[in-house]
């Protein structure tokens, strides 16, 4: 019977026209596209600068400026109230202002204030480019510091060098950050949304009466709505691991083996979530708005964007709940440090746990009418 009901599924997802092309054009969109676009890093940060002194050493620092790869520079500005103006038309996002006498107090006694003023407006850009404006000004210092080493005397502080070291993402780039929580959504829109209509859509085309008729047991009748969506689930994420590697020559760290196993469970919780929906639904229109409910919340509460070490601790308590969380984690941690199965056993017990309990409601919730 499983075999006969499986086949029927098939038949009928592959006579939608759009559904092939969709699993292979929103991969390619989302992995093209999207790591660019959702992107959390401030480049091109517009900066004017007030050069009060007008020296060799306020040059230099208008030159380190223009050199950064964060930021812009936009203008030079005669004063600080014309500085505010470009502020002001949204021209300019950072002041820079170098006071009178620049040079001289740097030479003479190692050290000299600049002001930066930021617009807040967008709190993150204002913060990040404060950030990264102070951090040329202090590297702009430590050079200045090393060329007048030669003279320094032995009563003078010593210079502490730091080299950082980026591990896992050596090159701080977002998109690698990006890419592994993206399959995450790419499985969550396939395999949430489509069973959310499913039997929603033959409701409506009065054919789950049919259905209702036979034999067919609630679980049998499920689990050939289910398998259908793994197998999709499963096709999609080994075309993305294909499309991060040519697009941005990522490869998992650690082993795929355990990103499948823990994208099994996933995908079986969320296929399920979305069947318990549909069975609650009397219209494709209710599903898809009670699905799209739940998707904003478990997708803003998942740590896509934003840590969610960084969410209150309400927040940080609700996102318990959120399979999406658990699976990003997977995904990260796998991808990009190559964690072995003994360090995720917390996450995989979440997700099991998930499965079962709303793959057990989607069953109970289908009224069989035999």
């Amino acid at each position: 019977m499983l075999k006969f009901l499986l086949e029927k599924e098939f038949k009928q997802l592959l006579r939608g026209g759009m559904l092939p092309g969709i699993l292979i054009m929103m991969p390619l969109m989302m992995m093209g596209l999207f790591p660019w676009a959702a992107n959390m890093e401030m480049r091109n940060i517009n900066v004017t600068v007030v050069d009060n002194d007008h020296s060799s050493y306020s040059s230099r620092l208008t030159g380190k400026v223009d050199a950064s790869r964060y930021l812009h520079l936009e203008s030079a500005a005669e004063s600080y109230g014309a500085a505010m103006h470009r502020i002001e038309r949204g021209s300019a996002d950072l002041i820079l202002e170098i006071p009178e006498h620049f040079e001289r107090d740097i030479t003479r006694d190692g050290m000299a204030p600049v002001m930066i003023s930021a617009n807040a407006v967008n709190g993150m850009k204002g913060s990040l480019g404060s950030i990264y404006a102070s951090s040329v000004a202090m590297d702009f210092a430590t050079e200045i510091a090393e060329e007048n080493r030669a003279y320094a005397t032995a009563t003078d502080i010593p210079v502490v060098e730091v080299i950082p070291q980026n591990k896992f993402n050596p090159h701080m780039d977002y998109k690698v950050f990006m890419v592994p929580a993206l399959m995450v959504m790419l499985l969550t829109m396939l395999c949430g949304f489509m069973p959310a209509l499913n039997i929603v859509a033959e409701k409506e085309a009065g054919t789950i009466e049919q259905i209702n008729v036979t034999p067919v047991g609630k679980f049998t009748f499920i689990l050939a709505k289910l398998i259908p969506y793994w197998s999709i689930g499963f096709f999609v994420l080994t075309l993305c691991f294909g499309l991060a590697r040519l697009f941005y020559g990522l490869a998992p760290a650690g082993s795929i083996v355990t990103i499948y196993a823990a994208a099994g469970l996933f995908v079986l919780t969320i296929s399920g979530f979305g069947l318990m929906i549909s069975n609650h639904s009397d219209t494709m229109q209710q599903a898809t708005f009670v699905m799209m409910f739940f998707m904003v919340i478990l997708i803003l509460l998942s740590g896509l964007f934003t840590p969610i070490s960084s969410m209150p601790q309400w927040a940080q308590d609700i996102t318990i709940l959120n399979p999406l969380k658990y699976l990003m984690q997977v995904m990260r941690l796998v991808y990009l440090k190559g964690s072995p199965f003994s360090q995720l056993t917390v996450q995989f017990a979440a997700l099991a746990i998930f499965a079962v309990v709303l793959n057990l409601w989607a069953v109970l919730s289908y009224r069989k009418n035999s």
